[in-house]
């Protein structure tokens, strides 16, 4: 597919990064399908980047879908609802795939519940006023946004209504939409832009109305055809640019979508609003879209479960707080053949062994890969090849920061700027000492976080 910028004075892509197999065949043409009401759901209340949320109920507490159930008084942080009706049970705790351990509220379903059908409707389905959109009063979005407890949907889960307050020393010119879904396996926001085009739209033309951004472009790899005549058919006779820019991992990052868009350079520990721009996913627009023109909280995001070791690969619109194991059971079971559970992607993911976690607000992929997938050679020491380098869309130097972690030296760490690195796995990747880059830059960033 050529590419198209739609005036925009980006070149569609960004310097280095990787080409690896894409992997989307396996949920790629399944429709989102609504898993019916959970017998159960575990909250944590961290699930997000900021503050955690306190509990607002109590125990044996009767509760009803959307309902407020824990909130903060912190600017940076989003309230959680129940996605269920039901009663609360004692806060307990739970491990996030990502280690962390936190407080949760879990919430034993009773009485009944609202319906597949209701819920898509609600949440996706039925006409949506671009033009209301388009007129909506800027200062009550933020608001809308921040009752419902929205989080960017993308995977670092940072709380919206916090990145679309206006700075007025920082203006914001444009407002770019994020569709690109660049890991392997994951189909989430594909699907979304097939099946909820014009909440998308609707959600675009919010966001920047917040913000006050004259542009609204959203951005899709060009290996994403469909999706690119979906939303253009839901954007005509609106102001969105709907562009088509080159296919690479990780194109979706926001760093890599502002250079491939717009052309501008975020500055080492800068921020897109540094460069004029605000940028959201698309499962994220959709949301706001449904806060601010239904009154509707995130209580249900949507999630691909994939890969060669799952049964019945899906795309599933669950409620917030689902254990993985009931994901996997819907859909059909693990294979014979299955290696390894991965929250997310392969390149960004987090690996987990427990079925019972909950999907978080910021889940949007379980991968199950076979045991071929994760055969692994031994590691090697590093042969200074310089591929990593050459592959790093930050332009750092991976293997560097790898060994300053690897030996504790802090200093050397932050001197080759590891709190730049965004773990996107190019490094690793393309290593061939099979050095596990990733892992030891995270165990770098955590030493320095404990040290400050």
């Amino acid at each position: 597919m050529s590419l198209g910028l739609e005036g925009l004075p980006g070149s569609g892509t960004f310097a280095h990064g990787v080409h690896p197999p894409e992997r989307k065949n396996f949920s790629s043409d399944v429709p989102i399908e609504v898993i019916p009401a959970a017998n159960s759901v575990l909250l944590p209340l961290t699930q997000h980047v900021g503050a955690p949320c306190a509990p607002i109920v109590k125990a044996k507490q009767a509760v009803s879908y959307g309902e407020m159930v824990a909130n903060a008084e912190a600017f940076v942080s989003a309230p959680i609802h129940s996605p269920i009706n039901g009663k609360v049970q004692k806060t307990g705790v739970t491990t996030l795939p990502n280690g962390r351990h936190v407080p949760a509220i879990p919430i034993v379903a009773e009485g009944d519940q609202i319906s597949a059908d209701q819920l898509w409707e609600e949440t996706f389905g039925g006409k949506w006023s671009l033009n209301e959109a388009a007129e909506f009063a800027p200062e009550k979005i933020g608001a809308a946004i921040r009752q419902a407890g929205i989080v960017g949907q993308g995977g670092a889960a940072f709380p919206t209504h916090v990145k679309f307050a206006k700075n007025e020393k920082k203006p914001i010119e444009a407002l770019l939409v994020n569709g690109c879904e660049c890991e392997p396996y994951l189909t989430t926001d594909y699907r979304l832009m097939l099946e909820a085009s014009e909440p998308i739209i609707a959600g675009a033309i919010l966001a920047a109305r917040a913000v006050g951004a004259e542009t609204i472009a959203i951005g899709i790899e060009d290996n994403k055809p469909k999706a690119v005549e979906a939303l253009k058919a839901a954007a005509a006779g609106t102001a969105v640019k709907v562009c088509v820019i080159h296919t690479k991992y990780p194109q979706g990052s926001e760093k890599q979508l502002i250079k491939a868009l717009v052309g501008r350079e975020v500055p080492v520990g800068g921020l897109p609003m540094d460069v004029g721009v605000a940028v959201t996913n698309v499962g994220t627009a959709a949301a706001i879209a449904g806060a601010v023109l239904r009154g509707k909280p995130l209580t249900h995001r949507v999630v691909c479960v994939t890969g060669g070791g799952i049964a019945q690969p899906k795309n599933l619109l669950v409620p917030i707080g689902i254990a993985f194991g009931e994901l996997v059971a819907y859909c059909g079971g693990l294979k014979l053949n299955a290696g390894r559970l991965v929250a997310g992607g392969p390149m960004m993911g987090f690996a987990f062994t427990d079925l019972a976690m909950p999907v978080t607000k910021g889940t949007s992929a379980l991968t199950v890969l076979t045991t071929e997938d994760v055969q692994k050679a031994d590691e090697t020491a590093c042969i200074r090849c310089g591929r990593c380098v050459d592959a790093c869309p930050m332009n750092l130097v991976p293997t560097k920061l790898a060994l300053a972690s690897r030996h504790k030296d802090l200093e050397l760490a932050q001197r080759y700027h590891i709190m730049a690195c965004f773990e996107c796995g190019c490094c690793a990747y393309i290593c061939p000492a099979n050095l596990p880059i990733v892992q030891l830059v995270r165990t770098g960033k955590a030493l320095l976080m404990a040290k400050r």
